[in-house]
């Protein structure tokens, strides 16, 4: 079977690298391992070895824009360049002359990668993957050890911990949150838990995250580390899912390692992972799910590359490809997005960029793999996988995250569906799903209805501030301790303890520049790398601004540091330039970024005693609270 050569309406393109041309640039960055660009011709049927080409015919190039169709007198429009990192971008070579031959130098020839080469790019990660799990392992580990010291102080309930500790400690013995008496957390730091009644409490959270902190507690009793142990484990599994998607994303085990970094010493991802809240369950969630996304992307074009190899094509010659309806990296986004959203429901908005998302990711591959105008196809045939993959999964997740709520008969709203049997709500779903439905009902109505949004708070922070932490909140507090109290060694001062809800400033602030960086590099540049964190990001921040007449706080932003720090290592990874640069060149960056990576870290060992209920006098505190909003 002869192959078949690249059409007259197919298109050039080759990789672009900033500030260079020339070959495959290896990982975004630079900063890790290179794969050298090999030529690959279309194989023939029978072997390995290349056919031979006609005269003037353009091997292992890709698709070849040469001109106009059949009939025209000559090749006078100019070739055009796609990057394989810069997603989408064209730029432009000098028009060839209408001399009836497109002839390009051989240099440049053998320079562009084939579509093959273009859709293998994340070969590269292969290089060190055992390498790669070690680091990621060991910054959980570095996590680990930094989070669990004084883990346990303060001794009592703090902040919100005063609902989700009880609601997990009533799911243990009903199945469903239980109603806690008058001084309930008084009892409670005295030793005495078994203050709770069988009857249902009105919850505003879906049950998954109070069942992480209810294991901890089965595992440890009703204490502050039992109750803290889930968001301990949550809290460090975080670290390893930032290394595995900012490495995917930057395609280098340096940048992945520099994001997981970023984590531990952010001073809010810290708090957060020592306090039974539900916002560090739905961070992990979600960042896993964009791990799993990326993983899917990647997967995916690699089976369009096989499916190249096996059949011996240069491209697709525009046909379609294979479909593929069984996505299994695309199928864990989905079951991570639905446990996700069984800790809280603004999970949904990432669910959503996701889907959109893989409708473009999807079309695009195809159009790589050559598929011209059948690429289309693609929002139908390969959408609809990615409905079954991401939205019907997360569903059936979230669903299955009520068992215990449906299995029970005292749970809140429970009855609702035997109560009301002539509606069609319960008449269309039966009794329990439709008593879930009216529960979920009556909680979008707490969350929108006009009582939320009459109330205020102290340390209410407007989603606008969040990026540059206009507004952090305190956690809990101990004011005025006199000298001699406590420990306390003042002259002329008080002394107080304080755990302070405060990301690492210099961290946030340098990630606020990075992801304007990465913007201009995204859309300017057409870099598709940083796409993901910032649509991720974008995903997790801008919903709450139609909620900004309701109370918000500061840490529901630890949905939002994961992906910007992930961004801040992609732009110190570009700084530090590629391996095989010049040293000076690599000597500036690796100046750039240990300055960097030096200052976020004394900033928080800095804060770190507002982190952690240490001991300060006034005046110590104040020098840690920057701005008055902090207080």
């Amino acid at each position: 079977m002869r192959p078949a050569l690249p059409g007259p309406t197919d298109e050039l393109k080759t990789p672009e690298c900033p500030g260079r041309r020339g070959p495959h640039p290896g990982p975004a960055d630079g900063s890790g391992p290179r794969i050298p660009v090999r030529h690959q011709p279309r194989l023939d049927a029978g072997g390995d070895r290349p056919p031979a080409m006609p005269a003037g015919a353009l091997h292992g190039l890709g698709a070849v824009r040469a001109g106009a169709g059949a009939g025209a007198a000559g090749p006078e429009s100019a070739v055009t360049v796609e990057p394989a990192f810069n997603m989408g971008r064209v730029s432009s070579l000098p028009s060839p002359a209408p001399t009836g031959t497109a002839p390009l130098d051989h240099g440049l020839r053998s320079a562009l990668p084939s579509t093959i080469e273009r859709l293998e790019e994340a070969a590269v990660l292969r290089l060190d993957e055992a390498r790669s799990w070690l680091v990621t392992a060991a910054l959980v580990v570095l996590g680990l050890l930094t989070r669990v010291v004084g883990i346990g102080t303060p001794a009592h309930l703090e902040f919100d911990e005063t609902y989700y500790a009880k609601d997990a400690w009533t799911l243990l013995h009903l199945g469903y949150e239980g109603t806690w008496g008058t001084g309930a957390d008084d009892q409670i730091a005295a030793g005495h838990v078994d203050g709770w009644t069988s009857i249902g409490s009105f919850i505003v959270h879906p049950q998954l995250g109070k069942w992480l902190i209810a294991g901890g507690e089965r595992l440890f009793g009703m204490t502050p580390f039992g109750w803290r142990f889930a968001s301990l484990v949550f809290g460090c599994l975080l670290i390893g899912a930032v290394v595995r998607m900012a490495r995917r994303l930057g395609r280098s085990t340096l940048i992945g390692a520099l994001a997981g970094f970023f984590i531990i010493v952010d001073g809010l991802s810290f708090v957060m992972s020592r306090i039974a809240l539900l916002d560090v369950f739905e961070a992990f969630f979600t960042v896993a799910a964009v791990g799993c996304w990326l993983a899917d992307r990647d997967w995916f074009r690699h089976r369009l590359a096989e499916h190249l190899r096996a059949n011996g094509l240069l491209n697709l010659g525009g046909g379609y490809g294979p479909l593929l309806l069984w996505r299994p990296w695309r199928l864990a986004c989905g079951l991570l997005l639905g446990a996700a959203c069984g800790c809280k429901w603004n999970a949904v908005y990432v669910l959503a960029a996701l889907g959109v998302l893989s409708l473009v990711d999807d079309h695009r591959a195809r159009l790589i793999a050559g598929a011209g105008r059948q690429a289309i196809r693609s929002l139908w045939r390969d959408g609809l996988s990615a409905v079954v993959h991401l939205a019907v999964a997360a569903l059936v997740v979230y669903v299955a995250t009520w068992t215990s709520w449906l299995l029970s008969d005292g749970g809140y709203d429970r009855q609702w569906g035997a109560q009301h049997p002539a509606d069609r709500v319960t008449r269309l779903l039966g009794d329990g799903l439709g008593s879930l439905w009216h529960y979920h009902y009556d909680i979008y109505a707490f969350h929108t209805g006009d009582w939320i949004a009459s109330q205020t708070h102290t340390y209410d922070a407007k989603p606008l501030g969040w990026p540059v932490m206009a507004r952090v909140i305190g956690i809990d507090a101990v004011n005025g301790i006199r000298p001699g109290e406590d420990g306390c060694t003042a002259v002329n001062d008080t002394c107080l303890r304080v755990v302070s809800g405060a990301g690492t400033p210099f961290l946030w602030w340098f990630a606020c520049l990075a992801v304007v960086v990465g913007l201009f590099l995204w859309i300017g540049g057409r870099q598709w790398h940083y796409c993901v964190p910032i649509v991720a990001a974008s995903a997790t921040w801008l919903m709450w601004f139609p909620s900004s007449d309701r109370p918000t706080f500061f840490f529901y932003a630890i949905m939002l540091i994961p992906f910007t720090a992930t961004v801040l290592a992609m732009v110190l990874g570009r700084i530090l330039g590629p391996a095989d640069a010049p040293p000076p060149r690599r000597r500036r960056g690796a100046l750039v970024v240990t300055a960097v990576t030096a200052l976020i870290t004394a900033n928080f060992l800095f804060i770190y005693p507002i982190l952690t209920d240490t001991l300060l006098t006034r005046r110590q505190w104040l020098m840690r609270m920057w701005f008055s909003t902090w207080i």
